[in-house]
């Protein structure tokens, strides 16, 4: 279970704060900067616990190169991986990129296609992203996101959801987060036939994991300055799992006053959800729901491409990844969107206290889809990845100096 003894000024928000842990700190930095680009960039949240990224080379202008695990992924990834790349490189962000491939084989040690290694090297950095990854349906292969969650114990997802500006959708002004608890429920990869045609999956709920991704949410909405948590949940059937996980959330609301804590059933949540974004603040779920509900919310704002996300562990682990899929359909054809990914390297940054690359990248983005002129399919464009990619390289160093010619594929 979280201990919050940790006790800091938070200059964002501007009220004393406990923290319920160190990587629940440096998540909430990173997304609270990520979603709130005109904001301070103050470090009040860097607590020193990113020791293992502190080690890196030093580069000729005095920044210390920190080594990041990447993963791009099947499909549209390595495409997508490389416009993070590209736009790194021109903005001199001091990274240096440890990457890796998913094997050909299941490694036993992980009973996946992520091997060992791969997971070593998150561990070792601290800090990774990842593209998309596909797993065969149906084949008796553990999933690979399921893998990275579970072996690296990356307990919360949290994915805000913010109406982009330039980009209509149904709804305006959205701005909600979801946050999913990552490594159990009906995730947990405990299946078996009970005898021919019947096959039994198990749901687990635990008292620890339930409390651990509770106390992260209400920390989470304090440090926001937001007003509402609510959980979402199936207890009225499900008594005892989602009973227990209730039990958690309402233990650990009382100690948050200040924030309105209620349940949704998920049902009423999604139809809640659908007729007014607005009614909802904060969302923590179990695994299953979340996966469900997070992808909704991005449906709000336009769609999985354009929606980033993060994964946090203990110690401030971090693995920020782009949740969309790996559209083989258009893979090496230059039509895939870099937005998502580009957004979640964002977060990456804002993670590690590069704020000043970040939020100049973030404001590229956002301008480069203000503009509408470089879309990709997907959101109404006809722009390719290439395109959008150079495009955001350009509104960057206008932003940043005026200055660069890119000649547009």
């Amino acid at each position: 279970m979280a201990i919050r003894s940790l006790l800091r000024r938070c200059k964002d928000c501007s009220r004393w704060q406990n923290c319920a842990s160190a990587s629940a700190t440096h998540l909430a930095r990173a997304f609270h900067s990520a979603v709130n680009p005109s904001e301070s960039s103050t470090s009040a949240f860097n607590d020193g616990s990113l020791e293992s990224n502190a080690r890196g080379l030093w580069t000729s202008s005095g920044q210390n190169t920190i080594t990041a695990t990447l993963f791009p992924g099947d499909g549209i990834g390595p495409e997508i991986a490389n416009s993070v790349k590209e736009v790194f490189r021109q903005a001199q962000v001091p990274i240096q990129w440890e990457e890796h491939y998913i094997g050909n084989t299941v490694d036993p040690r992980t009973g996946s296609f992520v091997t060992y290694e791969s997971m070593e090297s998150v561990r070792r950095n601290g800090i990774g992203l990842k593209g998309p990854m596909t797993t065969p349906i149906g084949k008796g292969h553990k999933s690979l996101n399921l893998a990275l969650r579970k072996e690296l114990g990356l307990y919360a997802n949290v994915r805000p959801c913010l109406s982009i500006p330039g980009h209509k959708t149904r709804y305006d002004n959205v701005d909600l987060v979801t946050i999913r608890e990552n490594t159990e429920g009906e995730y947990s990869g405990l299946e078996h036939q009970v005898v021919r045609g019947v096959v039994e999956s198990l749901k687990i709920i635990t008292r620890q994991a339930s409390s651990r991704v509770a106390e992260y949410a209400f920390h989470y909405a304090e440090v926001h300055g937001r007003k509402r948590v609510s959980a979402i949940h199936k207890a009225n059937i499900m008594k005892k799992t989602d009973g227990l996980f209730l039990q958690c959330c309402r233990e650990v609301a009382e100690n948050y006053p200040n924030i309105v804590y209620e349940e949704v059933i998920i049902d009423n949540c999604c139809m809640m959800l659908v007729k007014n974004p607005a009614l909802f603040d904060v969302l923590v779920m179990p695994n299953l729901y979340g996966d469900i509900i997070s992808d909704l919310c991005a449906g709000l704002i336009g769609g999985l491409g354009l929606t980033p996300s993060g994964n946090i562990g203990d110690n401030g682990l971090a693995l920020m990844e782009a949740v969309h899929g790996t559209a083989p359909d258009i893979a090496g054809k230059n039509m895939a969107n870099p937005t998502a990914l580009l957004l979640s390297s964002v977060m990456m940054l804002k993670h590690l206290g590069l704020n000043d690359q970040a939020e100049s990248i973030h404001k590229a983005i956002l301008k480069t889809i203000e503009e509408g002129k470089y879309l990709t399919g997907d959101i109404g464009g006809s722009a390719g990845t290439k395109h959008t990619t150079d495009r955001s390289l350009l509104s960057w160093s206008y932003s940043c100096c005026g200055l660069l010619e890119l000649v547009f594929y």
